[in-house]
């Protein structure tokens, strides 16, 4: 995934859910046969299926990741009356695994 965090900007989830922030790690997600990258969309259908984490770096680090797919503005942007919808969280992700490996 992009290491940049201006997508996040653009689309006011660093302002609104998240404070700035220096990415500390790289990763890949793919939902399906989509590889999701920062401010990207993900249909209902997409999300609703475990997505495919890939934590990148060493494997024998102790690092240790949380990963979380929150909506924003959920169910739209005009009307977010359920802002902050927490799709799934996972946590304790060792760094160098994929997500299944967190708690």
């Amino acid at each position: 995934m992009v290491r940049s965090v201006e997508p996040l900007v653009v689309g006011q989830v660093i302002g609104d859910v998240l404070d700035m922030f220096t990415p500390a790690t790289e990763f890949t997600i793919r939902c399906g046969d989509k590889q999701v990258t920062n401010g990207c969309n993900v249909k209902p259908s997409a999300a609703a299926e475990k997505p495919h984490v890939q934590v990148l770096g060493l494997r024998a680090s102790s690092n240790l990741y949380t990963l979380v797919m929150v909506d924003p503005d959920a169910p739209s942007p005009s009307e977010p009356n359920l802002r902050e919808w927490l799709h799934w969280i996972v946590v304790d992700i060792p760094e160098g695994s994929d997500a299944t490996k967190g708690n």
